[in-house]
């Protein structure tokens, strides 16, 4: 379910499938019929289990600071449907998705897409439109016949890969690898985190196959730490003094690989590269429902699968050391919620468990049970109720579980307790 989305179906009479159907046939045939609008687009593409939307910030952040036009694709949403196609950094208006769903309706695109195909190619049509100097778009789910990948990117980012999505993807790293790196093209560098093994592997050789350049993060490039500084270090660069706010220890490899992306981006399309202008784009970078902070005790993180659990207990060890921890949350049941839950209640002192306002959403009394906490209990309260009575407990409180949680109440939160 993408919030708003069918308000736009239905004012303009297009239908699609809410399913998830693996694929590029349909999308390659829709976007002939408006005019192959994503062969015009200069992009940089994303897939990978976590890091994406951190790593496409980054890249907006430092590509905005260097005065270049941008547009993002990103999902899910964090609020609803015009969050997820971004001009210049703002929500695609209801005016100009009007619009691209008019040309969409009267190209016969009704009942030939899935719900995200639609929104990619209304995504394709808005960046046609508006002409940017750089379009980061990322992968909706795997990446070889995700919707995306329909256009010939000018850099290629996987951030990272774990298990994930495993009936459509496959239960091994080189299953979901290969998935992955379907979206190296031939002779288009590709820039990756550091994989397991058995996923660098794959990369490695699709990368041959394409006779694409690799660059692997703490290979060759990385970011040194000392002290009171990071640094980026690459064959003929060398950035000081990296001051971000996106907190956690993972955030550096996600800065590295934006850095990275933009410097390779910018000499393929010939645009002058200033280090301050990337200093002055990493020290900007924020991102909505990643360790966001609504008031002095409560934070957001969308963490929904055991890698990004992982990352954010290790950013709370960081962050709050000794401190209480108490988690509100709601997850899908489509998640490894037990792998979730096992990794929190490392730190969690307790738990409120709360249902999310989606079909594929599992039982608010279901997360209980799977819980071990001892310290656990389940609220139908909604999320300022239940915010209230938890901020006057000492600690540290963090809504996390799901994106689609945090989209259901992020803006209330703001509006309640900022």
């Amino acid at each position: 379910m993408i919030p708003k989305l069918d308000e736009y179906k239905e004012r303009w009479q297009i239908s699609s499938d809410p399913a998830i159907k693996p694929g590029l046939d349909a999308m390659k045939e829709a976007l002939a019929l408006v005019g192959n609008p994503q062969n015009s687009i200069p992009v940089i593409h994303l897939a990978g289990t976590n890091g994406k939307g951190s790593t496409v910030t980054f890249i907006e952040h430092i590509a905005r600071s260097h005065g270049l036009k941008t547009a993002t694709f990103m999902s899910p949403c964090i609020e609803d449907v015009h969050d997820q196609i971004q001009l210049n950094e703002m929500p695609i208006t209801t005016n100009e998705m009007d619009a691209i769903f008019e040309i969409m309706s009267e190209a016969g695109l009704s009942g030939r897409l899935t719900d995200f195909e639609l929104l990619t190619v209304a995504a394709y049509l808005a960046f046609s439109r508006f002409k940017p100097d750089i379009a980061i778009i990322e992968c909706g789910m795997g990446g070889r016949y995700d919707s995306t990948n329909v256009m010939i990117p000018i850099v290629s980012v996987v951030p990272s890969i774990s298990l994930e999505h495993t009936r459509f993807l496959g239960d091994t790293l080189a299953k979901i690898a290969y998935h992955k790196s379907g979206i190296i093209k031939k002779e288009r560098p590709i820039i990756t985190g550091e994989l397991p093994p058995e996923a660098m592997t794959v990369f490695i050789d699709e990368a041959k196959k394409q006779n694409a350049s690799l660059y692997v993060y703490d290979k060759d490039f990385s970011i040194e730490v000392t002290e009171d500084d990071e640094r980026y270090y690459k064959p003929n660069y060398e950035i000081s003094h990296l001051k971000r706010i996106m907190p956690g220890a993972h955030q550096r490899s996600n800065m590295a690989l934006a850095i990275t992306a933009f410097i390779k981006f910018a000499e393929e399309q010939g645009i002058e590269i200033n280090v301050e202008k990337i200093k002055k784009g990493v020290h900007e970078a924020h991102l909505a429902g990643r360790f966001e902070k609504i008031t002095q005790n409560l934070y957001l993180d969308g963490a929904h699968n055991p890698a990004s659990a992982k990352t954010l207990i290790e950013t709370i060890k960081e962050e709050f050391p000794g401190q209480k921890i108490h988690f509100v949350m709601g997850i899908l049941k489509d998640k490894d919620v037990e792998g979730v839950l096992r990794l929190l209640e490392e730190v969690g002192n307790s738990f409120t468990f709360v249902d999310v306002d989606n079909e594929r959403a599992m039982p608010a009394n279901m997360i209980y049970d799977l819980s071990h906490s001892e310290n656990k209990s389940v609220s139908k309260d909604n999320i300022i109720q239940i915010m209230e009575k938890k901020l006057d407990m000492s600690g540290i409180i963090i809504m996390t579980g799901s994106l689609y949680l945090l989209a259901q109440w992020r803006n209330t939160l703001l509006i309640r307790f900022k």
